[in-house]
């Protein structure tokens, strides 16, 4: 069925029909103008900046009907930075012996991404790929360490890229029909969310951060539910961020500490899902 027959029959033309027909008239300085090409196919006027609700709003709408379409439920994030290589790998980022010396340390958690992804995945083969599907910002690092885990047991898993000063491209292990690309960062972390089931965060750096208090922030005021949110890396994380200090200064509440679960494998977080959900009872 095409979507236009799931959409319905109607007597007046398709867009895409009129689309066509826009292409076929006589070439004349009046066709030629800039005024006269349909709006929606008007780049130079869907990117002027009064445009910018409808672009949000399209954003918004793009990759929701794709996964609605897909029948995509429910997601498992894996948030992590974009410079830990994997096991063996070059250190490309590091800036010094010091940052080599630390990312080729933490090129476990590459490992322990891709082992968690694969678990993920083989959860989500009972839905038919429906729930639990692993979805990642895209990139290369912890997020290619998802996508490739989901990859290695035949598994689709969600990209969701966005464009940066610097050229990036999707990595390789993508599902392509579920390789999404933003421009706004704020409708790009609502799909991570709209879906979430569970919420790894592997180390980062600002992003990473970025996402993952955005995370905590969205559970702790009540305006998401409660799910597992897991820091993978005990001695990383224990260093980069003190709960426990935030809430003897009184800036958080006592007990806030335990939206979050530390682990530093991916069977103790996988386990941490399955109880949390009931799988398997």
């Amino acid at each position: 069925m095409t979507p236009m027959e799931k959409a319905g029959w109607t007597p007046l033309p398709h867009s895409d029909e009129d689309l066509e027909r826009s292409k076929s008239v006589p070439d004349t300085p009046q066709t030629r103008a800039e005024t006269y090409r349909l709006a929606w196919n008007d780049p130079d006027f869907m990117t002027r900046r009064e445009l910018r609700a409808v672009r949000l709003q399209l954003e918004l709408l793009k990759p929701e009907m794709i996964l609605a379409e897909r029948g995509i439920r429910s997601t498992v994030i894996l948030f992590g930075g974009a410079r830990l290589p994997e096991p063996g790998g070059e250190a490309w980022a590091a800036k010094n012996e010091t940052q080599r010396k630390n990312l080729e340390e933490n090129s476990k958690y590459y490992e322990e991404a891709r082992k968690f992804a694969r678990l993920c995945s083989q959860q989500s083969a009972i839905s038919y790929y429906r729930e639990y599907v692993v979805v990642t910002g895209g990139g290369p690092g912890v997020m290619e360490a998802g996508n490739r885990g989901a990859d290695d047991v035949g598994a689709p898993s969600i990209g969701l890229n966005i464009v940066l000063p610097h050229e990036q491209a999707p990595n390789i292990y993508v599902t392509p029909e579920l390789c999404f690309n933003f421009h706004y960062f704020a409708i790009r972390k609502m799909h991570f969310v709209m879906r979430a089931k569970a919420v790894a965060v592997f180390p980062g750096g600002f992003g990473t951060m970025d996402e993952f208090f955005e995370t905590l922030t969205l559970i702790q005021t009540g305006r998401m539910e409660r799910v597992p949110v897991i820091l993978f890396g005990k001695s990383f994380w224990k260093r980069a961020i003190d709960l426990d200090f935030l809430a003897e200064q009184g800036t958080i509440s006592p007990g806030d500490q335990d939206i979050i679960d530390f682990v530093d494998t991916a069977d103790e977080a996988w386990g941490i899902i399955s109880r949390f959900y009931k799988l398997g009872e």
